[in-house]
């Protein structure tokens, strides 16, 4: 039950292209995070792009634009939904998202930063309410944190 705030150069991915890039990441953080192939539970992984202008990307100081398209995914989760397998899976599987979804004509070096930012329980609120692991691992139907999960 992510929300992922993804950052990349103004007109990069439109069209066809942003459309995959937003099934690839759903597919990406639902793989990751062991969350079940149902319309419900995938509902609750949020995902946020922003375009920035291709000049105010720079790499130490320099314009990168015209050499490669740089993509940033921060990813805000819940602590405990990740081991290190599957941070390393996150990671590797949002990369491919981005890769797989470059438009064809697309020449530029793709980097991708990507940052897992995992929210201390109890620090997250929903709706009004904060919300521990176990009620993220009902809502979101995490299949290795269900034995966390109370009946109702």
């Amino acid at each position: 039950m992510p929300t992922i705030l993804i950052h990349v150069p103004e007109g990069s991915f439109s069209g066809d292209a942003r459309v995959s890039l937003i099934r690839r990441v759903n597919e990406a953080a639902a793989h990751a995070e062991q969350i079940p192939d149902e319309p419900r539970k995938r509902a609750l992984c949020w995902v946020l792009i922003r375009e920035v202008a291709v000049s105010s990307w720079t790499c130490g100081g320099t314009d990168v634009g015209s050499q490669m398209l740089p993509c940033m995914a921060m990813i805000y989760l819940p602590v405990g939904v990740l081991d290190k397998v599957s941070r390393a899976d996150y990671v590797r599987l949002m990369h491919e998202a981005f890769k797989q979804s470059m438009p064809l004509d697309e020449k530029r070096h793709l980097a991708t930063s990507v940052v897992l930012h995992e929210v201390d329980d109890g620090s997250w609120g929903v709706n009004g309410a904060v919300w521990t692991l176990p009620s993220f691992a009902r809502a979101a139907g995490f299949a290795h944190l269900q034995h966390l999960v109370t009946p109702l």
